[in-house]
């Protein structure tokens, strides 16, 4: 018998256990894998938004990785919220030393609240030194504009439009996520090598969209560390439709949950209770 997979979240804390670490360790646990993880940074947040963000040293960060990579093996990692450049190379050179098959970042740099989590440095460090080691990148709206240096699309045309700039930053899959558009529609746009569609989904009336993102690119991790390492595009492509629906799915099920007086989180477990 196979065993089961296991991922890696490497992100900042989330004391309401929505998003962050805590969401992730949640997604890839509900997904049917062993989920590990490194804290980057200590964030003092609610549901209502974010206090104080602690990012931890990178020593501490480089002594997280290096003991937990060389004794487990990893199949897929998620990177989640970098704050500066120094700690964006200590991660990159953690895993090109223990490379996983699948690397999957979210480049977090505006929290849902509309609060900026990390400074100039830190979105260059994401952008020169972790999106090009990445096999996927889930920007949404506004992190796709910042790592552009642009305005951010407030059109299904104009996010088309801004797909080519995304893919020259070496990335091999690039899922902009749509939610940020007004609408009936929740369109995400996925490009992989092979080409460009359309991931449509209806638009859930729910506040609860707290670690949203989190929630789906730990899903695509977790759906690709399930996947030979040899995964045909089709794979891929089909995996990241999974963590979509699924992701859907979460929210859906958000209604049955009733934490904190601003943007609640997704229900991780749906599945399950």
């Amino acid at each position: 018998m196979s065993s089961i997979p296991h991922t890696l979240t490497i992100a900042g804390s989330d004391p309401s256990g929505g998003a962050g670490l805590q969401g992730d360790l949640k997604t890839l646990s509900a997904l049917g894998t062993y989920a590990t993880n490194v804290i980057t940074a200590v964030i003092a947040q609610n549901t209502r938004g974010v206090a104080a963000v602690h990012p931890v040293p990178a020593p501490v960060i480089a002594e997280q990785l290096d003991n937990l990579l060389e004794d487990v093996h990893i199949d897929a990692v998620k990177i989640g919220m970098v704050a500066d450049r120094e700690v964006a190379e200590t991660i990159a050179a953690a895993l090109r030393r223990h490379r996983p098959r699948w690397i999957v970042l979210d480049p977090v740099m505006v929290a849902k609240s509309g609060d900026i989590l990390v400074d100039a440095a830190g979105i260059a460090a994401v952008r020169d030194v972790l999106v090009p080691l990445a096999d996927v990148i889930t920007p949404n709206l506004p992190e796709a504009a910042v790592l552009l240096d642009t305005e951010a699309p407030r059109t299904p045309d104009a996010m088309e439009a801004m797909l080519p700039g995304l893919q020259a930053l070496k990335a091999p899959y690039v899922l902009l996520k749509g939610g940020h558009l007004s609408g009936e529609g929740c369109p995400d746009l996925l490009a992989t090598p092979a080409g460009s569609a359309w991931l449509p989904a209806p638009r859930i009336a729910t506040d609860n969209l707290h670690g949203t993102g989190c929630a789906l690119s730990s899903a695509i991790a977790a759906r690709l560390a399930h996947l030979p390492p040899d995964a045909s595009d089709e794979a891929i492509t089909a995996a990241i439709g999974e963590a979509k629906r699924w992701l859907h799915a979460a929210l859906e099920a958000s209604r049955r949950l009733a934490v904190g007086q601003g943007r609640g989180p997704v229900h991780h477990f749906h599945a399950w209770w």
